[in-house]
Order: structure tokens, then sequence, then C-alpha cells
């Protein structure tokens, strides 16, 4: 099933592409720039070196990568990334790309403040993958995203299965899974709290909205 808010409908079509690809699991996108049309996340980011802080390191010369693990702790510009174990490799052409993973029930957590405001994107996953080309994130399995006013009001939460945030365009999708069902979500779609554009923080209690299927996008199953 295949669904959207309408409230997001921005002109960009990345999940609307999806859709009419016949993707069955549930996406969302978000573009934060309905928010503040002119922040992005810190353009400078992708520039600033990687610093890591661990228990322990080794080095693999033959696959050329890093492997961090215990406690670690990775800083790059605005982006900090937790994990129990970080994978580091860089391209020829220097961009940097690192995967922080986590397990026994504990999530890898990553921050990114938005250039221009007192607000920050900040997500926890089982696994966290980023991108320095592309300035991209990846969270996959369990995973939450959060849009903070400061460090410690949430504007917006989105949880799902897989969620991707863009840094350079300040747009997120999310996917359902297996791995985010429970009571009252048993086939794992995707749950968002989303703050009004006055600014208001969003509700974190109450029932989640009831969603329904468009009838206007190709592939969508009928009811």
């Amino acid at each position: 099933m295949n669904e959207s808010f309408p409230r997001f409908d921005t002109g960009r079509s990345r999940s609307l592409s999806a859709c009419r690809a016949g993707l069955a699991a549930l996406i969302v996108a978000l573009p934060l720039a309905g928010f503040a049309p002119l922040a992005h996340a810190d353009r400078a980011d992708k520039d600033k070196p990687l610093n890591i802080e661990a228990d322990n390191m080794t080095y693999d010369d033959l696959k050329q990568v890093n492997i961090f693990t215990g406690h670690v702790v990775a800083t790059k510009g605005t982006i900090v990334i937790k994990a129990e174990r970080v994978e580091v490799t860089q391209d020829p052409q220097g961009y940097q790309y690192a995967t922080g993973t986590s397990s026994g029930g504990n999530l890898s957590y990553f921050r990114q403040k938005r250039e221009g405001l007192d607000e920050y994107i900040e997500g926890t996953a089982v696994r966290i993958d980023y991108d320095g080309k592309q300035d991209l994130t990846t969270l996959t399995t369990n995973a939450t995203v959060k849009r903070l006013q400061g460090l410690s009001t949430v504007m917006d939460q989105v949880h799902g299965s897989v969620i991707t945030y863009d840094g350079q365009s300040d747009f997120y999708t999310a996917k359902a899974g297996k791995d985010v069902a429970g009571p009252g979500n048993p086939t794992g779609r995707v749950r968002a709290m989303l703050a009004p554009r006055n600014g208001g923080a969003a509700p974190l209690n109450g029932a989640p909205a009831t969603l329904a299927p468009s009838t206007t996008i190709q592939g969508a199953p009928n009811q």
C-alpha cells in the first residue's frame, strides 16, 4: 500500500515516483523546506575533518577500511554519530563514508544542525550510514527521526523501518517495515507527528492519524 501526506506535497516527486514504480511498501516523503524554505543542513559539514573517539581501532589495509569499536563517537562539523561500531572508508576523491551499527537492543545515534537555524535533525536506528559525497544519511531498522528546535523541543517526529535524510535538499523519506510492527500497528506502517506551520511543538501523545491510500496514484490497490 502506498500512502502520502498531502500537507507535504510541494512538487517533489520522490515518493510519487516510487509509487508509480509499483513499490508495495509505504513511503512517506517529507521535505523540510516546507518549514523553512531557505534552510539546509550545515553546508560546511561535508568539508570538515572526521574526528572519532573509541575504545579500539583496527585498520584493514586490504579493504582500506578503519574499524572503530566500543562507545564510538564520530563528529564531522555539526554531524554527530554514536554507535557500538563504526566503519570508515574514503574514496579516491577524498569523500568519507561511515557506517555505525549497534546490537543487543541498543540503537545508533545521529544528529546534524540545520544551517542558519537553531534546529537539528536527530535520529536513531540499529544501523546508520553516512555518505559524505551526497551528504545523505540512511537510518535502517527501527528508525526514528526528529526535527528539534534547539536541542530539546520536538517539532516533528517520524518512525519507520528505513529513513533517509538528504542534508543538501533538507528532504527525507520514511519506509514501512515489519521491524516497526507492534500493538496497534501490526503491519509496521510509518507513523509521524507533525507540528503545525505556526511553529507550535508537535504533541507526542494521542492516537495516530488514520491514513487512507490515494485513489489517484497508479498502482494503488483497490479498497
